[in-house]
């Protein structure tokens, strides 16, 4: 192997951990903002039609399909 391709593959993985550390910033952010972060009690249903508005008007998080739950991926 040349120099050339071990620092094209070093610079790749460079590149991999930054995309993650930049995914992993982003969803911190989202659930940091989520208004259901800032309710005092989350598990309890909202009292009013706007407060449920209110508490889904945030991202969702995805349902995996029924194919990827029966793989065994949790949901959540």
């Amino acid at each position: 192997m040349t120099t050339w391709q071990h620092m094209r593959r070093s610079a790749a993985a460079i590149a991999n951990v930054v995309h993650e550390l930049n995914y992993a910033q982003r969803r911190a952010a989202i659930k940091r903002l989520s208004t259901d972060f800032y309710v005092f009690r989350p598990a309890l249903t909202a009292a009013t039609f706007g407060e449920f508005l209110s508490r889904t008007a945030g991202p969702l998080a995805h349902e995996p399909s029924a194919r990827a739950r029966a793989l065994g991926r949790p949901v959540g």
